[in-house]
C-alpha cells in the first residue's frame, strides 16, 4: 500500500531546554483556543497553546481535500472579537478550508496569538501534581510545562478512523485519509474508489466526480442531505450589517442551536397537507439548515411525523437523479434510519454528480467488501475484482472522546483517561470531570456540541471556563473539580431528555456508534444552548455540584 506525502502534516518543533511555567496551558490552536487565550490574556493571565499542527485553525488547518467547506453560516461562524470581524469579510455564506485559513491568518494578525503558541508540538502527557497542585504537560518534542489550570481545547473530529479492512495492507495503489489530503493530487481521468458517505465523502464526492476517470463510492447507508444554499457576500452587505453583529451575536447564543431562527411551533398533524407542502417547500429553498430549524415541533419526537418529513425529502431529492437504481439507494423506499437522527450533510450538486455515468455507487449490505487485492478489492457476491489507482477512506474520526483519550492524559490517581472513560463518558456541564482537577473540556461531549453552531458554543463555554479561573483565584482556591454524583447527575440528565426523541434509534458518529469496541451512547445535550448555558451559571452560583479545595 502506498501512501503520498502530506504537505501540511506537523512536524514537530524545537522545544525549550528548560520546563515553563503558565497560569494555564490549552491544548489545541483552533477556534476554542484561540477564544480561551484571547479571554485569558484580557484578563492578565499568563496562557499557552501547545499545537500539534504548524498553524491556527484546528480542523481547518488539517482539512483540505476537494470540497472541505463548513456548513455553518457566516457571520455566525466567526469568532465574537469586535477587534477581529470589524476588519474582516467572508466572500460567500459558506466559507471553504482556504478562506477559513486566511480568516485565522487575520485573527493571529490582529490579535498578536504567534507569540504565545507552540505549533508543532503534539501533547504526549498531561499528569496532576498533588501537592504542587499543578498540570505538568508533555509533548513529543521535548517540551515541559506545567500550570494551575489545563483547558482541553483539541478538537470534536481530530483523531481519525482507520476502520480493519481484509487485506488492506496488499494494496499497492495510492490510499489516504481525507483528514490528511495531498493538496497537489489529481484524479483526472483516474480510477478512483471512496469508502464512505457521510459528511466528508458527500464534499469530496460532489468535486472529484467532475475529474475522474471513474468514481466508485462504497457506503452502508446514505446521506439525507440538503440543499446548501450557497450565495456570495459583498463587502458592501458585510460593512452594513456590522453595526449590528453584537445583536447577531447575542441573540445566536439565545438561540437553541447558535442561529437566531424563528422557531415554527406547529405540529406536522396539525396542518393540511396542502399547508405542510407549501411550509416545508418554503424552508427547503431558504437552504443550509433552515430545513431542520424551522421544521414542525415533533419531527424529532413522532415516528409518523419523522416519516412524512423524510417522504418530502426523498421526492426532492429523487427529482434531482434520472438513474432508478441511483435513486434507491440514496433515497431508499424505507427510510434506513429517521430523519435527522445524524448529521445532514449541506451539498451543492451532490445528486447530479453521483447521477453521472463516471459515478459507481456500491450498496455494502449487499455486496460486503470480502477483501482488498494488490489492484483495488474484491466484493462478496462479485466474481471479477475491482481495479483502482486510488483508495479515499472518508471514514470518519472517532469524535468527542478520540482526541482526549490518546494524549497521556491522567487523573489525579494515575489513571488515563481511555481507562477512565472505556465503560463510557462521564463528565459535569460537559466541560469537566471527576478526578481530574482544575481541567476543562470546550467543545467536549455532553454539551450541544455537535448540534450547535460551533464557534456560539464554544464561546458559551469559554465564558464559563475563565470566569471560573478568575473567581476560583479570588477565592483563594486551590482546585476544583466534580462530585462523582455530579456526573452521574448530569449523564441522567441528558440520557433523560434524549429518551424521549427518536435520536436514541440511530448510531452514528453523535453516538460513538461508529467506532468498533466504544461503547455507543448519548453524547449531547439536546435542550439548546441558551438552556445549557443557564444551567452552567446557576450551577457556579455557591458552586454546586463542585468540590473546591481552599490553599
Amino acid at each position: 500500500m502506498a501512501t503520498v506525502p502530506v504537505p501540511n502534516a506537523a512536524v514537530n518543533g524545537t522545544a525549550p531546554s528548560s520546563p515553563q511555567s503558565y497560569d494555564v496551558i490549552i491544548v489545541g490552536a483552533g477556534f476554542s483556543g484561540i477564544a480561551n487565550i484571547y479571554r485569558l490574556r484580557k484578563a492578565g493571565l499568563k496562557a499557552h497553546i501547545f499545537e500539534a499542527g504548524s498553524d491556527f485553525g484546528g480542523t481547518w488547518y488539517w482539512n483540505r481535500y476537494p470540497g472541505a467547506r463548513v456548513d455553518s453560516e457566516t457571520p455566525w461562524y466567526q469568532l465574537n472579537i469586535p477587534e477581529v470581524y470589524k476588519s474582516w469579510n467572508f466572500s460567500v455564506r459558506f466559507p471553504d478550508h482556504k478562506e477559513l485559513r486566511k480568516y485565522f491568518a487575520h485573527v493571529d494578525k490582529v490579535l498578536g496569538l504567534r507569540k504565545d503558541v507552540s505549533f508543532d508540538s503534539t501533547v504526549n502527557s498531561a499528569e496532576w501534581d498533588n501537592e504542587k497542585g499543578l498540570w505538568t504537560v508533555k509533548t513529543e518534542n521535548g517540551h515541559v510545562a506545567t500550570a494551575k489550570f489545563l483547558i482541553l481545547a483539541s478538537g470534536l473530529l481530530h483523531r481519525r478512523h482507520y476502520p480493519e479492512f481484509p487485506g488492506f495492507d496488499s494494496y499497492k495503489g495510492v490510499v489516504h485519509h481525507s483528514r490528511l489530503w495531498p493538496e497537489d493530487l489529481s484524479v483526472k481521468d483516474k480510477n478512483v474508489a471512496i469508502i464512505g458517505a457521510g459528511a466528508t465523502s458527500v464534499q469530496i464526492v460532489q468535486e472529484l466526480a467532475k475529474e475522474a476517470g471513474q468514481l466508485t463510492m462504497l457506503m452502508r447507508r446514505p446521506s439525507y442531505c440538503l440543499p446548501m444554499g450557497q450565495r456570495k457576500w459583498t463587502e458592501e452587505e458585510q460593512t452594513a450589517w456590522k453595526g449590528y453583529y453584537p445583536t447577531f451575536f447575542a441573540a445566536g447564543r439565545d438561540s437553541a442551536v447558535g442561529f437566531p431562527t424563528a422557531r415554527h411551533n406547529v405540529r406536522v398533524q396539525d396542518v393540511s397537507p396542502e399547508e405542510r407542502e407549501t411550509h416545508l417547500e418554503e424552508i427547503w429553498k431558504a437552504g443550509g439548515f433552515q430545513f431542520l430549524l424551522r421544521n414542525y415541533t415533533n419531527v424529532m419526537l413522532d415516528k409518523d411525523a419523522n416519516r412524512i418529513v423524510y417522504d418530502f425529502w426523498k421526492k426532492k431529492t429523487r427529482a434531482r437523479m434520472t438513474d432508478p437504481k441511483k435513486q434507491k439507494l440514496m433515497a431508499p423506499d424505507e427510510a434506513p434510519y429517521y430523519f435527522a437522527t445524524k448529521r445532514n450533510p449541506l451539498e451543492h450538486d451532490y445528486y447530479e454528480m453521483l447521477d453521472q455515468e463516471n459515478v459507481d455507487i456500491v450498496d455494502l449490505n449487499r455486496n460486503p467488501l470480502k477483501t482488498f487485492t494488490e489492484k483495488g478489492m474484491l466484493l462478496e457476491g462479485e466474481e471479477e475484482k475491482r481495479e483502482f489507482d486510488y483508495v479515499v477512506l472518508a471514514t470518519g474520526f472517532d469524535s468527542f472522546t478520540g482526541s482526549l483519550t490518546h494524549m497521556g492524559l491522567k487523573n489525579k490517581d494515575g489513571v488515563d483517561m481511555a481507562e477512565v472513560w472505556k465503560d463510557g463518558v462521564k463528565t459535569y456541564l460537559g466541560m469537566m470531570m471527576h478526578g481530574f482537577p482544575n481541567a476543562f473540556m470546550v467543545y467536549s461531549p455532553q454539551a450541544p456540541t455537535a448540534l450547535s453552531n460551533g464557534p456560539t458554543i464554544l464561546e458559551t463555554q469559554t465564558d464559563f471556563i475563565c470566569d471560573t479561573i478568575l473567581a476560583l483565584n479570588n477565592e483563594g482556591a486551590r482546585s476544583i473539580e466534580p462530585t462523582r454524583n455530579a456526573e452521574v447527575e448530569w449523564k441522567a440528565l441528558l440520557n433523560g431528555m434524549n429518551e424521549h426523541t427518536l435520536y436514541p434509534y440511530t448510531d452514528s458518529w453523535w453516538t460513538g456508534g461508529n467506532i468498533p469496541g466504544k461503547k455507543a451512547e448519548n453524547m449531547s445535550y439536546i435542550a439548546g444552548i441558551n438552556t445549557y448555558e443557564k444551567t452552567c451559571r446557576e450551577k457556579m452560583e455557591g458552586w454546586q455540584g463542585f468540590d473546591v479545595v481552599k490553599v
